[in-house]
């Protein structure tokens, strides 16, 4: 059965008027009309377009989102960790994967929007990337992750790294990019996430490039010379309707904690968690999106504070977000145990944190894949 690359997207359905003057609505997306043909960049020469490095045509027309991007989502790509790191190897890469994705999946060009070779080459992914990230706006529609294909710019990285880390080149180069898309969509360091911040079942980007993250977004902000005083306490990973994550799990865990009960903590965004988390933000006063969105205000008012003396549903699903992430030894018994506050201070130390043990808000948002301010040194 073919892998089906877009789902609903009800951002843009809120987003987008008819009858544009500019672009037409087809299904839940804009098509602009008069795409031009790929080129090479010379505002990004050292971004290699589909045309050069090969790439078939698109099995049906590259969709353009209404949307605006809102965040960066790194992956790898759970291939070897060749040692080859020639042009021609990323050539014959980004091949490779169009083909997987065209043939094995049923999608209509690559997943993602860009690939980074191990030996530091950066490929255009689907068609049309490399045309949108020029013009900064209106991204092209991806398949690198349901819930988040309209909102989010992929990016694949050559390897498997659950328990390896990146080739340097690979994340000079990386670095590089993710500089080049947070100037052009406006975004920052910290709206850099992780696949399975917003995915459910994965392993990616694998728990050893997990952890450099930090130290990623740190290069990535050095590079774009963003003020200290610009970095927000915390940016918490935006979870909404059509996302399936552990991370939606954490926060049904706390759902039930708050005496949302029958709300089943399986990571599945569905229509029954639509209407609880309406109504945790009207008791606290929170705005209400047509999406559900779980933003920062109610992951704030919903967090509580953990130490060691904690029991539970809370712990549970710190537990839970903290094994699936790496961290040795912790596992689901809803108990503050030796191994979960070990953890706790791993992460913590990770991050820029004192590693005192206790779970306050900055430590629950490094938990779920968010930025803190302590993390940018």
């Amino acid at each position: 059965m073919a892998i089906h690359e877009h789902e609903v997207d009800r951002r843009t359905l809120f987003r987008v008027g008819l009858g544009g003057a500019v672009a037409a609505v087809v299904g839940t997306e804009l098509a602009l009309p008069g795409a031009a043909v790929a080129a090479p960049s010379p505002q990004f020469p050292w971004i290699i377009d589909c045309d050069t490095w090969g790439a078939r045509p698109p099995s049906s027309p590259v969709q353009i989102t209404g949307n605006t991007t809102n965040k960066i989502i790194l992956h790898h790509m759970a291939f070897p960790n060749v040692t080859d790191y020639s042009r021609a190897h990323a050539v014959q890469l980004a091949k490779d994967c169009q083909d997987l994705h065209m043939d094995t999946n049923g999608w209509a060009d690559t997943g993602q929007h860009f690939t980074v070779s191990r030996g530091g080459y950066v490929m255009e992914g689907r068609h049309r990337s490399l045309e949108t990230l020029v013009t900064g706006e209106h991204q092209v529609t991806a398949a690198h992750c349901p819930g988040e294909n309209g909102n989010a710019i992929g990016i694949e990285n050559e390897g498997t790294y659950i328990t390896e880390t990146p080739p340097r080149a690979l994340l000079n180069s990386l670095v590089e990019l993710c500089v080049a898309v947070c100037r052009q969509f406006d975004l920052h360091a910290w709206d850099i996430f992780g696949h399975w911040d917003f995915r459910l079942g994965t392993e990616c980007p694998g728990a050893a490039f997990y952890a450099q993250f930090p130290t990623i977004r740190s290069r990535v902000l050095s590079e774009m010379r963003t003020p200290r005083r610009d970095i927000p306490a915390r940016r918490w990973p935006d979870i909404w309707r059509f996302v399936d994550s552990q991370v939606v799990g954490v926060a049904q865990y706390l759902l039930n904690n708050a005496g949302y009960t029958a709300l089943t903590p399986d990571g599945v965004f569905g229509t029954d968690m639509n209407a609880v988390v309406a109504d945790f933000q009207t008791t606290h006063g929170i705005p209400v999106t047509p999406d559900a969105t779980f933003d920062t205000a109610t992951w704030e008012a919903l967090a509580p504070v953990l130490d060691k003396h904690a029991t539970g549903l809370p712990v549970s699903g710190l537990q839970s977000i903290l094994a699936l992430k790496g961290f040795a030894g912790v596992t689901v018994n809803g108990a503050f145990d030796h191994a979960t506050q070990k953890a706790v201070q791993d992460l913590q130390r990770l991050h820029g944190l004192h590693p005192n043990g206790k779970v306050d808000l900055s430590t629950w948002c490094a938990a779920v894949g968010g930025s803190v301010r302590e993390a940018f040194c």
